[in-house]
């Protein structure tokens, strides 16, 4: 990068830092540290909940999975609009009449504290390693940009970001996300302008999509019914909803942002409105994936996205490499060719644009089997890097193609919107993992200092962990999958018990914690076979809690009735 570029992104960074721990000063109570005293408004709840879900991941690795998969993705969150109406008739009234630190003290209330235990530590387990995936995101910039090995780089994405969350908790945290999303969501428009306006020949936006449809690359729709199937409108339907109502209605690092709100009204304006803006936000930014593609069909692509991985390959490879490239480039000026040709027949609607149109997705095949031979060649040395090059895809147009200055923007946005999610989790577990499972065990109830203490202490053991975990984040394939389906290993349990105790009055804890770890179980089993897609393990894991809740009740009640 420029010194330019890198003048931006140091400066942007340092001055959120900065930001964060001048506006986070003066915490004396967890109240405050863990809650932000309970005064945000809806406008800072919104953003707030926005920014935990929309992480460096979701700008990072979504246009690469539009660029190789398609728009279909999107429909992972059909269910999320049904499901804020949800939350908002029967979960946000619960936490506020209650005035909850984490969702899971409800559970203590409903049933016992072994169950409030057990789903905390289901909850605890797996954002915490979702948390460390959050850290890698970014860490593969600076690893690509700088040369930098991916550790160290690990270390110092987990660390800089731990001074304002240890030290300005939520507060600083609320606030810091609000200044964070502006400048990403400004950046990243301007990034999708830009992408038009370096089209060549004078290409626009309709030529544009028109040939990332010609690709399949504008697929937001599929209705075919398959269970294995990741992406389709029925699993985004009835999978996306489960997951979002046990995202947003039992997952701490989102109960968290609006149990800050101000008041009922302000928690649900807040919420639904996420709903309403998350799947056109989405859409926009798997956009600009369908989009690159249309781009590199019309200019040179490279090989293999990931540089340092392919560099690697020639390395190590030479005969083998040479052979790719010359495959390659013959592929690359057929495919560039091809697609010349579809935009300069499309007004005509000539009959040889159908043929064309055929031999253009022919090529494609072809373009995609090598590129799948040449991962398998980086895959089978012994380098250390990820299994795809989907995150670099993004990475790469704006490293080789935007101006100087707006390079380092684009590379500050990742580390924001990292920086938006990682820290609310980090927020969030340390409230959890002291309130449900420390103090529980604790005899002696601590004064407002020490209590504190104790969250810091809590926060900063987590970045710790956290920054653990990404140092194994390197074979995950595309993160945004791969943070997805960690989730819906543990989201439907999770969500299973709530509904039972929100709906099921005769089911008591000692049931639902036998019910809960049965649902566990299967749902693990069940995505270890690859039954399904893991979208519908949310369903399966909810569904397993109350069926097996039902089994048990009914078990003891023929057991009272016999003796």
């Amino acid at each position: 990068m420029s010194t330019i570029d890198w003048t931006v992104l140091i400066f942007t960074l340092v001055a959120v830092v900065v930001y964060g721990v001048f506006i986070g000063r003066g915490q004396k109570s967890n109240e405050s540290y863990l809650k932000a005293d309970n005064k945000m408004p809806w406008y800072i709840v919104l953003i707030g909940i926005m920014a935990t879900q929309a992480s460096a991941i979701t700008f990072l690795s979504a246009p690469g999975q539009a660029y190789t998969d398609g728009m279909r993705f999107v429909q992972y969150y059909f269910g999320l609009p049904l499901a804020m109406i949800v939350i908002c008739i029967t979960f946000i009234p619960i936490f506020q009449r209650l005035n909850v630190y984490t969702a899971y003290e409800y559970l203590e209330n409903r049933f016992d504290k072994k169950t409030r235990v057990l789903t905390s530590l289901l909850f605890l387990f797996s954002r915490g390693l979702s948390t460390g995936i959050s850290i890698y995101a970014p860490s593969i910039i600076l690893s690509s940009v700088l040369n930098w090995d991916i550790y160290l780089t690990n270390v110092l994405t987990g660390g800089i970001l731990l001074i304002y969350t240890y030290i300005g908790g939520a507060k600083a945290i609320a606030h810091t996300q609000k200044i964070q999303f502006l400048i990403i969501l400004g950046t990243m428009a301007f990034a999708g302008y830009l992408l038009i306006q370096n089209m060549p020949n004078g290409i626009g936006f309709k030529d544009a999509l028109y040939l990332a449809g010609k690709s399949g690359k504008l697929n937001v729709i599929t209705t075919e019914f398959d269970w294995k199937d990741k992406y389709n409108i029925w699993s985004g339907l009835i999978g996306g909803f489960f997951l979002a109502l046990s995202y947003f209605g039992t997952d701490q690092s989102q109960v968290g942002r609006y149990i800050t709100a101000k008041d009922n009204t302000n928690a649900k304006m807040g919420l639904l409105l996420n709903g309403l803006v998350k799947i056109p936000m989405q859409f926009a930014i798997l956009l600009i994936g369908a989009l690159l593609f249309a781009f590199f069909s019309l200019k040179p692509a490279p090989i293999y996205f990931n540089e340092r991985s392919y560099q690697n390959l020639k390395e190590t490879q030479p005969e083998q490499a040479a052979v790719f490239e010359k495959e390659h480039q013959d592929l690359q000026t057929k495919f560039n060719s091809e697609s010349k040709e579809i935009l300069k027949l499309k007004e005509t609607q000539s009959p040889q644009l159908n043929k064309t149109i055929q031999d253009f997705k022919n090529t494609q095949t072809e373009v995609k089997a090598l590129h799948g031979r040449v991962e398998e060649a980086i895959n089978n040395s012994n380098y250390n890097a990820e299994k795809t090059d989907t995150n670099y895809i993004f990475l790469y147009f704006v490293k080789n193609t935007l101006p100087v200055g707006m390079i380092g923007l684009l590379f500050a946005v990742i580390f924001l919107a990292s920086w938006g999610s990682i820290s609310a989790a980090l927020n969030s577990l340390a409230a959890c993992s002291l309130k449900d499972v420390h103090l529980i065990f604790k005899k002696e109830i601590p004064d407002d200092a020490t209590e504190l203490k104790y969250s810091r202490l809590h926060t900063l053991a987590w970045g710790i962990f956290s920054i653990g975990v990404a140092m194994f984040a390197t074979q995950m394939g595309s993160l945004i999958e791969a943070v997805n389906v960690l989730g819906s290993l543990f989201y439907g349990p999770i969500l299973g018990i709530f509904l039972v105790a929100f709906y099921y009055k005769k089911i008591d804890g000692a049931n639902v914690f036998i019910s809960a770890i049965l649902s566990e179980i299967t749902v693990i089993a069940i995505y270890n076979f690859d039954i399904v897609s893991f979208l519908w393990l949310n369903v399966i894991g909810a569904a397993a809690v109350i069926i097996f809740s039902s089994i048990v009740l009914l078990f003891y009640k023929q057991k009272a009735l016999t003796s």
